[in-house]
């Protein structure tokens, strides 16, 4: 059994725009003092064929953490767009959010994530063709989907 066992998270402000900042509000349970903080992290993967294309969002370290529960918002920025491949915003793909202790890994939380053109009222858009180029992110909408939560029981 694991000393930091993640209770719950929940994406704020889902759906939202490409543009603005992703909100995690995590509440996690620690079960006796750690001797260090523990490192959140956020990646965005921009292309299911190139891990280069991978973007680390936010890398935040926690602590000191109480004995008890615990809860705080993760802010990270939204995605940089010039490290993506244009035709690679449009669609589904992966943001995961990662705990660790003393550079061990033990929580990862995995989301589908799709972005998706949304045309203004009146504005003529063929989904066959997709979005006109170049493509203006305040009309891409990206909204969450819980996928995978995997806890790998260590010891920390």
């Amino acid at each position: 059994m694991s000393l930091v066992n993640v209770v719950n998270m929940v994406v704020l402000d889902n759906p939202t725009n490409f543009n603005n900042q992703f909100q995690f509000e995590i509440s996690f349970e620690c079960l006796q003092e750690l001797s260090d903080d523990l490192e959140w992290k956020v990646v965005y993967v921009g292309s299911a064929e190139d891990p280069s294309k991978d973007q680390i969002l936010e890398e935040v370290m926690v602590g000191p953490v109480p004995v008890g529960l615990n809860k705080f918002v993760l802010e990270a920025d939204a995605p940089d767009p010039s490290g993506i491949v244009e035709r690679d915003i449009i669609g589904v793909t992966v943001v995961l959010v990662t705990c660790s202790f003393k550079d061990q890994e033990f929580c990862r939380v995995g989301y589908y994530v799709n972005n998706e053109y949304r045309p203004a009222e009146g504005e003529e858009y063929d989904p066959e063709a997709g979005p006109p180029s170049p493509l203006d992110l305040n009309k891409v909408r990206i909204s969450f989907y819980l996928v995978l939560v995997n806890v790998l029981y260590s010891e920390l």
